[in-house]
């Protein structure tokens, strides 16, 4: 779901048992964000939806569920977790801010004709160029370009949604710069090109996600009124790309996730003081030379409509998500290795489900590790190839949870930090999409969950 840079936070401290009645303040946030963004889209003059629609309440409703869990550790005197979680939220905020911000002076000038095939085109280098720059990157990038090509157009609730599925989630799975779950399989010994393995299920499922896609749009677009056609035509502009030296900036943060990880800070040993952020602080270093380069007042920031308030929407709901999901993730390290998990279908869709309303980088990792447990336990029972025998990990159920977490972040909007993100600026933009639950009901479990069933008959048996 969102980036947990830091190995420590799924082994750095034994599991607390806890009972299961200390999720309520995590399920009661997601009910909350669930419940308002359902009034907010539905009933836009209540009163709740004007509450909603300002993120200062947002924070403060993600604090007052947060509360009863600071309070159930301060309780407890246990307060790794909570720290561990407070890291792994600075990592995740910074990494997101920076490639939110840094993408924002990046400016696609044009107006392409809001087509199928454009569409299409657009989705289909969203799912390839989120392995170079990461899911969040990639979001950044081009949901800006797209809205403005089919800003014409009148029915395109759609179209967010498929760019949430494919291009802030499905796409990045084939480097490990490509989706956080991904890296920390890296950082954990996993094959800087394994991930590559993943190309048949990639391809499987994007392509049929295209197409799908294809098929709706193409609907949708034969029952555009004429004058909307004709003013595509009008307002076509071929794409012209300006702000060209954040992409520079984009490059710098990159190479400090790859290159400043949580093994290198221990070799320098940097691990113990303020400067185990040093990722962090180079990534901001980054973005402040962005904004000196195209500051506020710029070209590029003013075309893009760019304001902070879709990344503050994204901070303020997920302090609260970090603090509150802390006893869940809890439970599942304690009770993990009593679920009986042996197949990779069921660690496909365990990693998944819970991936989809967790973080889902601690999700894999506790699913890892669960998997060489497996392993250990049963060393007839499944093949591990050369290399990935010091790893102890048999690749078919690696396969499963790397596909399971990334693949499920597109279930929810908290899925995956991009989700929200892509989400908020859509709405900046005055494109109606859905509410939390109706994006499950209408969206994600009717297209998804079907797809994610193929994927285990064809892929997981």
């Amino acid at each position: 779901m969102v980036l947990n840079f830091l190995l420590s936070a799924a082994n750095g401290h034994g599991a607390i048992p806890l009972p299961l009645w200390t999720v309520i303040p995590f399920v009661g946030l997601l009910l909350t964000i669930g419940v308002m963004s359902f009034i907010a889209a539905n009933y836009p003059h209540n009163r709740l939806a004007h509450i909603w629609e300002n993120n200062n309440y947002k924070l403060a409703i993600a604090t007052l569920w947060a509360i009863p869990v600071l309070i159930l550790f301060a309780y407890l005197g246990e307060w790794k977790p909570i720290l561990h979680s407070l890291e792994e939220y600075f990592a995740f905020i910074v990494l997101i801010f920076a490639l939110f911000a840094i993408s924002g002076g990046i400016y696609l000038e044009g107006d392409l004709k809001a087509t199928p095939i454009v569409n299409t085109t657009f989705l289909a280098i969203g799912a390839v160029i989120a392995n170079f720059f990461g899911t969040a990157g990639a979001s950044m990038i081009l949901i800006r370009p797209l809205l403005r090509t089919n800003s014409e157009r009148a029915i395109t609730h759609h179209i967010p949604i498929f760019f949430i599925f494919i291009v802030s989630n499905i796409g990045g799975s084939l480097l490990p710069i490509g989706d956080p779950p991904l890296f920390l399989g890296y950082l954990r010994g996993v094959p800087f090109f394994w991930t590559l393995r993943l190309i048949p299920e990639w391809a499987f499922t994007v392509g049929l996600l295209l197409l799908i896609f294809y098929i709706w749009d193409s609907r949708a677009y034969k029952r555009e009124e004429r004058y909307i056609k004709a003013l595509e035509e009008r307002t076509f502009r071929p794409l012209k790309l300006k702000g060209m030296i954040n992409f520079l900036w984009l490059l710098g943060v990159l190479a400090a996730v790859i290159f400043i990880t949580p093994n290198r800070l221990e070799e320098w040993g940097l691990m113990h003081g303020p400067l185990k952020f040093l990722r962090e602080y180079v990534m901001l270093f980054f973005t402040a030379l962005s904004f000196v380069t195209s500051p506020l007042s710029s070209e590029t920031r003013r075309e893009n409509n760019f304001t902070f308030e879709p990344i503050k929407e994204v901070a303020f709901l997920f302090i609260g998500i970090f603090i509150a999901m802390v006893p869940a993730l809890e439970i599942l390290r304690a009770k993990g290795p009593a679920l009986g998990l042996t197949e990779p279908w069921q660690f496909f869709w365990a990693t998944g489900v819970l991936s989809s309303f967790l973080d889902n980088a601690p999700t894999y990792l506790t699913f890892f590790s669960l998997a060489q447990g497996v392993a250990e336990q049963m060393p007839h029972a499944y093949h591990i190839p050369a290399e990935l025998a010091h790893i102890g990990v048999p690749e078919n159920l690696l396969v499963a949870i790397s596909i399971g977490a990334v693949f499920m972040g597109a279930n929810t909007y908290i899925g995956n930090a991009p989700n929200f993100l892509v989400k908020s600026i859509a709405d900046e933009w005055g494109y109606k999409t859905p509410d939390f639950f109706s994006y499950m009901i209408k969206y994600s479990i009717p297209i998804l969950i079907p797809i994610f069933i193929v994927v285990t008959l064809v892929f997981l048996r």
